[in-house]
């Protein structure tokens, strides 16, 4: 077996592990820090939208000697806005320009061909306008609304509220997080990037599953043993699933990272950014909520009811009666690694 998966399995079964509950006021101040700087970040410089959003008009021009800096300029001569200029792989230019009146982009190619000395016929014109934007913002909206209202539902369903809420902050700070990444770097926001923003969700979501699918495991029957309170199962929950959280999400960031790095950064392959930046952060948002925040979240909630209070008296009682005697707190001679069900089992085989 190798060192991860050794140490995986000692995770699993409590032989080693992290108080990462224990320690959570120290993740909600990191937390808290980034999302205000995310949010700062949107105040100050805002969002870099695209023409899908804003309207505007997209040339693509044949095979051309004119320089990305030389186009660049003779696009805003003639438009009269600002441009985006990319090389394309077949020695063409892909001019972007915002906020160009579709009534005005005849005359603009028009210019264009002149300027950069190609046919006027071989540039492709896109041109969308800024209502079809609103429509694609709206939709995005609504979407990203549904999304959110059918988790919800879902979780308090198969799990209960607590983990509902917590798993609804926990995509909230993920968005924020990656949204505010968007801003400080100016990267355009496109239907990629929503796309993007929507596919992050849905893996956040998955990490938080499986964690609060071994703490629901793990609770059951919590209150019929005087061994562990719920914080303490709910390290256990995290720490069982570490090592898999972290595979799959580096795992998944490879490649994400490949779109990103290589292919929007050394190749020059600009569209490639829209989807692969949300990806890329979004992941590690996630990755990092579900272990660091969302369970946490539900130990603040759980502990609070009137049973778990209760429960935990009943444990650092028993514990403190121990080493007030000299003895081991291990109960009636369980396993270090025993659930409380194990434990609430054995009881009740005894009892019988």
């Amino acid at each position: 077996m190798s060192k991860l998966g050794d140490l995986g399995a000692k995770l699993y079964r409590g032989e080693v592990g992290y108080d990462f509950v224990g320690k959570r006021f120290i993740w909600y101040g990191v937390s808290i820090l980034i999302t205000i700087t995310a949010i700062v970040a949107l105040a100050v410089q805002g969002l870099n939208m695209g023409i899908e959003f804003k309207g505007g008009a997209v040339f693509t021009t044949p095979k051309t000697a004119v320089s990305v800096a030389k186009a660049t300029e003779v696009s805003e001569k003639a438009s009269g806005h600002d441009a985006i200029v990319q090389e394309l792989g077949t020695g063409g230019l892909r001019i972007q320009i915002s906020g160009l009146d579709t009534n005005d982009a005849a005359g603009v190619k028009k210019q264009l061909a002149t300027d950069l000395k190609v046919s006027e016929a071989d540039i492709n014109a896109d041109l969308v306008g800024p209502s079809w934007g609103d429509q694609i913002a709206n939709k995005a909206w609504t979407g990203l609304g549904i999304f959110m209202v059918l988790v919800v539902i879902y979780l308090a369903i198969a799990f209960e509220w607590r983990m509902a809420v917590a798993a609804l902050i926990a995509l909230i700070h993920d968005l924020t997080i990656t949204v505010g990444v968007y801003a400080l770097v100016g990267f355009e926001v496109t239907p990629g990037t929503v796309i993007g923003l929507l596919t992050i969700l849905g893996y956040s979501l998955y990490d938080t599953v499986v964690v609060f699918d071994g703490l629901k495991e793990g609770s059951k029957d919590i209150t019929k043993q005087t061994r562990y309170t719920f914080s303490e199962i709910a390290n256990r929950s995290i720490n069982g699933t570490l090592v898999r959280s972290i595979n799959t999400t580096v795992v998944a960031l490879l490649p994400v990272g490949a779109l990103l790095f290589i292919g929007g950064g050394f190749l020059g392959a600009g569209m490639l950014n829209d989807i692969s930046l949300s990806l890329f952060v979004g992941l590690a948002a996630g990755a990092y909520s579900s272990i660091f925040i969302a369970t946490p979240l539900v130990v603040d909630l759980k502990e609070r009811e009137p049973a778990m209070k209760a429960l935990k008296k009943r444990v650092l009682a028993k514990r403190a009666a121990a080493a007030a005697k000299g003895e081991s707190p291990e109960d009636e001679g369980y396993e270090a690694t025993d659930t409380p069900q194990v434990v609430a089992q054995g009881r009740a085989g005894r009892r019988r």
